[in-house]
């Protein structure tokens, strides 16, 4: 709401769904935040230090590489639209997805129907934390490791890698951007990488490695059934 010469005026519509994607992603953001925070200090009380981790010079960059490529796209967003009244500044409006084969009606339900699955999706995400536990970790091996195979773990391997890569697609509609996808190959390049590392990591535990091997038959997926 604003107050021009003492008047009070209602935000536009455009306004409205702009302020309404702001709010989901910014939840969907400290929805993460927090459960990372929370997760962690239970993961290292619990399952011990990570003792082993990435020697080589990408598997150490990796990590900062799809976080830096999710992060900064999602905050620069809500920074400054926010700042610009919830309308997209003009060097932002040059990425949008052309609104040719859509009618205003069908961009704004798509958008509105973007901010409603993000936060069935922080559901998901916050299942797959519960499932992982004291297992977390951004890349390594803890002290005391163990296979977790159940919940979204049943389904793929690495379904937090899920989660992100939907959360890339669906913040592209909420945004109405093409940015968002350039993130989305990025992230999904880095995680190409850093998956078989990962993986590496845990058969050289001997005290994990023959579950895993079998793990990996029988849930042979990493993040899209069937796919990949």
């Amino acid at each position: 709401m604003y107050y021009i010469a003492g008047l009070t005026t209602l935000p536009s519509a455009a306004q409205t769904v702009e302020g309404l994607a702001v709010f989901t992603t910014l939840r969907h953001l400290q929805h993460v935040l927090s459960r990372t925070r929370a997760i962690a200090p239970v993961a290292n009380a619990e399952a011990g230090s990570i003792r082993t981790t990435p020697t080589s010079f990408i598997g150490k960059i990796i990590t900062p590489i799809h976080s830096l490529s999710f992060f900064v796209p999602t905050v620069t967003y809500i920074l400054c639209v926010t700042f610009n009244r919830f309308a997209q500044p003009a060097w932002m409006q040059r990425m949008s997805i052309p609104d040719t084969y859509f009618t205003y009606e069908n961009k704004v339900g798509l958008r509105v129907a973007a901010c409603a699955a993000t936060f069935v999706l922080m559901r998901f995400t916050g299942h797959t934390f519960k499932h992982l536990g004291n297992q977390w970790h951004a890349i390594g091996r803890r002290e005391k490791s163990r296979v977790v195979q159940t919940g979204p773990y049943a389904v793929v391997r690495h379904p937090l890698y899920t989660s992100m890569l939907i959360q890339e697609l669906l913040f592209a509609l909420m945004s109405w951007s093409y940015a968002p996808l350039v993130g989305l190959g990025i992230i999904a390049g880095a995680f190409a990488v850093k998956m078989p590392i990962e993986e590496d990591l845990i058969m050289q535990d001997p005290g994990v490695a023959a579950e895993y091997r079998a793990y990996m038959q029988k849930v042979p997926a990493r993040v899209i059934p069937f796919i990949w």
